[in-house]
């Protein structure tokens, strides 16, 4: 077949190919070209999830007649002063957006620039152009795009639903809004509801959008970044170790404005937060990142969605020194030398369990047949004798205190036998052996994931009613996953139903959770409907469903035990499989043998 030159349209349509991949790519191509322009207002309005209607208008310098005809030819820009791709200072730069979204589409623009009498519009059809014809219209620019891809349905197909496309919509808005405190974006349409971002100007605006957009909860539990290394700014916000998410999709990246997915600093976060952030929780964090524009590479994607640095570990460097010395301004200390000895005596064992308690988990703190162990006899000083309601809540008196325990080398019980509860979350056992510390949160998590799993395979899981339904308010988006997910949900023991278009009704929660957090349940459940993308994942993720389900059915960090409720968990765990480690993979449990005790204290046998 001999060579020839491509026509026109085909060309474009190639280009689009490339650029236009979803409605999404439109609204991002499009608002980038209105910040580009001054704008300080930004209104975006779909329908159809940006199939049928995508409008962006905005109040910036508009065009003339000669920069409107040229703006729909390929690779024509006012975005390059002079022919330096080393040199990017504007988010588009590479005048194919509008030629190539006009040969996929029915595209119009009208435009007005400051001191015009009037307006011009200017449309294109199939790759066709037709005017500029005049047009009223204040200052600025209004670009219309209609039927995205009729003319190119093998890329309709593969469209996803409205819903999700209008969600892809959102997040595009709100990251542009995010890069651009002091621009006022509106987001409106019939596919969705609306939002009003205000600009915000001075010392803390960048915190305020991100207050607006990521909600007050982050800006109230995340410590302010302010570092330069390198010759790399690094500014935004980053969420304390404990406030964290599912997944990775609360974390945001911005180089020299522009939003961006890039492996180095994905990996700078997980550095950064690695000592502080347990497995498959992931920290929420805006990171904006100011770098020499001829440091960085931004021509490597045709979306402009990723980049390449030229010295990728001062980046590197510069974003965990400035993570790191933030967190630690927040009092995120190193352990002591002392505590770092002690720790390295400790291990955390494989536990395996006895084949006399293997088989299934009897309930949760069920009263144990041991009652000289039930309520501890304790010998005070003066020779008294006192029965507490529990060590938990024991108040020590001036005098010494010598607890009068039985023998804790029962052959049955390979845990030992509860002695002390410590900081109201971890549990003193002692054993034959030596001595050994319990995490009751992540202990009780295991066993109750187990037990979910075994309710799983009888059948749907028992769920009890709310006396009265809880309501957990979320992004539109979410909300629809879930309704999306709801017939799937009850299988797990979970009831909920829509309740208006930004929440839920959650009206019976698993049995097995008991008194639970429902608002952080839904909200870890959204999450993952999130990550996963389709609700026909769900029952392939079961055992991540439960395990979310599992952590918020847990004995919390912070409440105080019963000296039976405490032997009771550490029975359980003798009795339930894959004890000895949480589902998050952490250890339930760490045993202190009697001779490492006796080595910290210098002694020798």
């Amino acid at each position: 077949m001999p060579i020839r030159q491509l026509p026109e349209n085909l060309v474009n349509r190639i280009a689009a190919g490339e650029v236009v991949e979803r409605p999404a790519s439109v609204v991002k191509e499009l608002v980038e070209n209105a910040i580009d322009a001054g704008a300080s207002r930004v209104v975006v309005t779909t329908a159809g999830g940006g199939k049928s209607l995508i409008r962006i208008e905005d109040d910036g310098c508009g065009m003339d007649g000669e920069d409107l005809v040229l703006s729909v030819e390929r690779h024509a820009t006012s975005k390059l002063a002079a022919d330096d791709l080393d040199d990017i200072r504007t988010l588009g730069f590479r005048g194919e957006a509008l030629a190539s979204i006009g040969s996929v589409a029915e595209l119009s623009i009208a435009s007005r620039p400051a001191g015009a009498e009037n307006g011009l519009r200017l449309a294109v059809r199939n790759g066709t152009r037709q005017g500029p014809v005049p047009h009223a219209l204040n200052r600025g620019t209004v670009v219309e795009v209609k039927e995205l891809f009729r003319n190119v349905p093998a890329r309709l197909k593969f469209l996803k639903s409205d819903r999700a496309e209008a969600a892809a919509i959102t997040e595009v808005v709100k990251r542009l809004a995010m890069a651009n405190p002091g621009v006022h974006f509106v987001l409106g349409g019939s596919d969705r509801a609306p939002a009003n971002w205000p600009a915000v100007h001075g010392p803390g605006a960048l915190e305020a959008r991100l207050a607006q957009v990521m909600g007050d909860d982050f800006a109230r539990n995340a410590v302010a970044l302010a570092s330069q290394r390198h010759g790399v700014v690094v500014a935004g916000l980053a969420g304390l170790p404990t406030f964290t998410r599912a997944n990775s999709l609360a974390q945001f990246y911005f180089v020299n404005g522009r939003s961006v997915r890039d492996k180095v600093l994905i990996g700078a976060i997980r550095a950064a937060y690695a000592d502080y952030t347990f497995r498959d929780r992931f920290p929420v964090v805006a990171l904006y990142l100011a770098i020499d524009p001829a440091e960085v590479d931004v021509n490597v994607h045709p979306a402009k969605a990723e980049l390449r640095f030229r010295d990728a570990g001062a980046v590197r460097s510069a974003v965990i020194r400035a993570i790191g010395e933030a967190l630690t301004g927040a009092g995120w200390k190193a352990s002591s030398s002392v505590a770092d000895d002690v720790l390295g005596a400790f291990s955390a064992p494989a536990y395996q369990a006895a084949p006399a308690f293997a088989e299934a988990a009897e309930p949760a703190f069920a009263v144990p047949s041991y009652p000289s162990q039930a309520t501890p006899t304790i010998r005070l000083a003066d020779g008294a004798l006192a029965r507490p309601q529990g060590l938990a809540g024991f108040t020590e008196p001036s005098g010494r205190v010598e607890p009068i325990a039985e023998p804790p080398d029962h052959p049955e019980f390979p845990l030992g036998t509860a002695r002390a509860q410590m900081f109201d979350n971890f549990i003193i056992a002692q054993n034959g052996e030596g001595l050994l510390l319990v995490d009751q949160h992540a202990a009780h998590e295991r066993l109750v994931y187990e037990r979910f799993k075994q309710q799983m395979a009888a059948g749907p899981v028992q769920s009890q009613a709310q006396l009265i339904p809880v309501v957990v308010e979320l992004p539109e988006e979410d909300c629809a996953r879930l309704e999306e997910a709801g017939a799937e949900l009850e299988r797990f023991g979970l009831y909920l139903e829509r309740f208006g278009p930004r929440a839920v009704a959650v009206r019976e929660t698993p049995a097995l959770l008991g008194q639970t957090d429902v608002v952080g349940l839904v909200q870890d459940i959204a999450d993952g409907l999130a990550e996963w993308e389709t609700s026909s994942a769900l029952a392939d993720r079961m055992e991540a469903i439960i395990a979310r389900m599992a952590c918020h059915g847990s004995v919390r960090s912070g409440r105080r035990l019963r000296v039976e409720e405490m032997n009771a968990l550490l029975r359980d765990m003798e009795r339930t499989p894959h004890s000895g480690q949480c589902i998050h993979g952490r250890p339930t449990y760490v045993e202190l043998k009697q001779r490492d005790i006796e080595r910290l204290f210098g002694r020798t046998r």
